[in-house]
């Protein structure tokens, strides 16, 4: 599986050894060098351990490739073409040979006195010479909080992962500040316009505008001091930036205002969308030019730049879509000649006629949905282009997560089946490379660990042998227990069918509005019982059964929280089940029984929830607060943030747009202190009423007498300031061991 070929790798590795040897100046660089970056970056993961390491960078190099080595002083020594390459081929070592996985569950390892040898030097030469990272969403569903020691973090997670490319958000509201300023604006006019930190991705994707604000004027320096920083650093690391380019957007007021001619997009969910100025008006190129002085005078140039008109659903009627496409390019090479335009691939966009006549190499397609909706120019897809991107540059894209939902889910042997299918058809030569393009992250590690590999692995392989080195890698060691248990999870939940096109993972019912129908908890889950929920269970009884192998072990202890979490949700799905029968049969003895049970089972899932801090909602609104400044401020930031897991908008968006529990957490807090709640005043009205137990159409629930009204019961919590724990309030291993422990005592 090392894809090692000594001899390929002997001349570069003895030219190699006899740098290493000749200077020990390669250890500790000067800050302006190339490997300054590594060195830096070893000892934020590994303190005080980057003299153990010698990183070597031949700029020359044509392709992006890493060895791996070791010289006559114990070095282990990695070679390659930049500090992206170098990075991974650290984490590679790191993973395969040391037996550490960093993972966003923990940034952050000891090194074992004696560093595991080099025997055999190691070469990786990527097939892919862009990987790509980050969706619009991931900036509100998982970032929107950070400061800069989370994205410092997460910076060097996607070094060690090959990232070279990323979208970057962060600031853009500052700079549609002073372009609405330019424009004759107040600041307090430009926030109507501008939405809140939670909602900022669908603003900038021309969704919506203003939802989540208005922001106060103090909010705009942080957040331009924190994207100085990101850049500085991924400029550091040899990371390329896709900032956010000018696409047509403006507030509706801007045709009698400012005397333009727009086009009314229509409306996203139930949100008005931000108007478009029309490509023919002459004042397009004007504002573009507004926009990209002020991007530049906060952000600098960049090489990369998104715009996304009309995603999903804006209408383009009366819009002119050639020239539309062709003033966005223009403008955007106006700025600068060498920019490449960056698209998503998603339902309808790019509209066809939008990028027919943008020169071949100046646009970069993200093919969004590859593992299940590909567009590249698979017949198989039910998204089908039979010209692909009619020569346009793409990427093989894994969203994989919806609405940052917490879960295991994935396709894990067809993701890497179509990347092997893909990177041989005949659209391989304008296939650039793969991407991450997951809405929320912090969670399913396994399946982005895999498709950053996929570049760097030049055979196909299963999803087996894979596994068998990944428990390796992440526990230090493969137990028996774990092993099994991964090779039935990859077997059941990471075995989604291909042709699928389920949003998420197989979502918890704990999360979903209460009724007698419920099954997904989104909208649009589009969620099936693809999988037997016992072999899930089965797995977390052997990940319990292995906790004596892993003390101490902060991997396997994430891993156990998750999979235990995964199996208490199938048990409450199992006793939800238990609910409706017992309704059915008109047997309120036996449904009060189970609808206990199921409540327990809730408080269950709270308490094991709160052993780790990445599944407690207490840090998802710490974070928020912690942004502010002032305690208004503060209350502003918890409110985005509770607003976004729970009702995501106002009523009409929530109830009459679908986007309810959209990016529900099964969290610990929120579980107890919303989900929770929303059961018990269901269950209480269904059993209070069970003596008329009406059955079929005619259920209780459907009568109007009965019906609750969820939105107004939902609110209630986006607008209170409890306090939730944010650090870990008992021990992960032995909580999940006694939980679960007990449910099997129950059986």
């Amino acid at each position: 599986m090392h894809n090692t070929s000594a001899k390929a790798t002997a001349a570069i590795f003895l030219a190699l050894i006899s740098i290493s040897l000749t200077s020990t100046a390669h250890n500790r660089e000067t800050s302006g060098e190339p490997s300054a970056a590594v060195t830096s970056l070893i000892e934020r993961i590994l303190p005080g351990t980057s003299d153990r390491f010698s990183i070597l960078i031949d700029s020359t190099a044509k392709e992006s490739f890493f060895v791996i080595g070791q010289n006559s002083n114990g070095q282990i020594v990695i070679k390659a073409d930049c500090p992206v390459s170098a990075a991974t081929g650290l984490n590679w070592y790191l993973k395969y040979y040391a037996g550490i996985h960093l993972s966003w569950n923990c940034m952050q390892a000891d090194l074992p006195e004696e560093l595991p040898p080099v025997t055999v030097p190691e070469q990786h030469i990527a097939a892919s010479q862009v990987r790509y990272y980050l969706n619009y969403c991931t900036f509100s569903y998982s970032m929107a909080f950070w400061d800069w020691d989370r994205w410092e973090q997460e910076l060097d997670w996607m070094a060690l992962h090959g990232i070279n490319l990323c979208l970057a958000l962060t600031g853009a509201d500052a700079i549609w500040l002073n372009v609405m300023r330019r424009l004759g604006y107040t600041a307090q006019e430009a926030s109507l316009f501008i939405a809140g930190p939670a909602f900022q991705a669908w603003w900038l994707m021309n969704n919506l505008t203003g939802w989540g604000g208005p922001n106060p004027e103090s909010w705009y320096p942080g957040r331009v001091e924190l994207q100085r920083k990101i850049l500085t650093r991924m400029k550091e690391l040899g990371i390329q930036p896709v900032l956010p380019g000018y696409s047509g957007m403006l507030p509706h007021d801007a045709a009698v205002r400012l005397g333009l001619n727009t086009s009314d997009p229509g409306h996203w969910q139930g949100y008005p969308r931000p108007a478009f100025l029309q490509p023919e008006d002459e004042a397009f190129m004007d504002i573009a030019k507004i926009y990209y002085e002020e991007s530049e005078k906060l952000f600098g140039k960049a090489l990369y730049y998104c715009m996304d008109p009309f995603h999903e659903g804006g209408i383009t009627e009366g819009v002119d879509l050639d020239s539309a496409g062709r003033a966005i390019y223009y403008a955007m090479k106006k700025h600068n000649p060498d920019a490449k335009w960056v698209i998503q691939a998603w339902g309808a966009n790019p509209r066809r006629a939008m990028i027919r006549n943008i020169p071949q190499g100046d646009l970069l397609v993200l093919d969004l949905y590859s593992e299940s909706l590909p567009q590249w120019g698979d017949p198989e897809s039910a998204w089908y282009r039979k010209e692909g991107f009619d020569g346009h540059d793409w990427i093989y894209c894994m969203l994989l997560n919806f609405g940052g939902n917490v879960g295991l889910h994935g396709k894990m042997q067809h993701v890497i089946d179509e990347y092997f299918k893909a990177a041989g058809s005949p659209f391989q030569g304008t296939m650039k490379g793969v991407g991450l393009t997951m809405e929320g992250i912090e969670n399913n590690p396994v399946m982005y660990e895999l498709l950053c590999e996929l570049p760097w692995r030049k055979e196909h392989f299963t999803k087996e042998e894979w596994l068998e080195e990944y428990v390796k890698a992440r526990y230090g060691h493969a137990s028996q227990d774990a092993l099994e248990a991964w090779m039935l999870l990859a077997g059941s939940i990471y075995e989604c069918p291909a042709a699928s096109a389920q949003q998420g993972t197989h979502e918890s019912i704990f999360c979903a509005r209460p009724s007698l129908d419920a099954y997904q908890v989104s909208s649009w889950s589009g969620m099936s019982d693809y999988y037997d929920p016992q072999d899930v269970i089965n797995a977390a009884s052997l990940m319990v059964k292995a906790a004596p192998e892993y003390s101490g072990n902060g991997n396997y202890e994430y891993d156990l929280i998750d999979i235990v979490r995964q199996a208490i949700a199938e048990k409450g799905r199992m006793e939800f089940r238990n609910i409706v029968e017992s309704y059915n049969r008109k047997d309120t003895a036996a449904m009060r029984i189970h609808c206990n049970r199921f409540l327990r089972l809730i408080l269950k899932q709270d308490t094991l929830l709160s052993t780790r801090p990445e599944f407690m909602v207490g840090r998802w609104i710490e974070q928020a607060r912690s942004l502010g400044s002032t305690p208004d401020e503060k209350d502003w930031l918890e409110w985005n943030a509770r607003v976004q897991i729970t009702t995501w908008g106002n009523r009409t968006a929530s109830d009459e747009g679908g986007l309810h529990d959209y990016a529900h957490k099964e969290w610990s807090g929120i579980l107890a202190g919303f989900y929770y709640h929303r059961w018990q005043i269901w269950i209480d009205r269904i059993l209070a009423t069970a003596k008329d137990f009406p059955t079929g159409k005619d259920s209780l629930e459907t009568r109007p007498e009965n019906k609750i009204d969820f939105y107004s019961i939902e609110e209630q919590w986006t607008l209170k300031h409890d306090k939730y724990p944010s650090e870990a309030t008992c021990s992960p291993v032995e909580t999940a061991v006694r939980i679960w422990k007990g449910l099997e005592a129950m059986e």
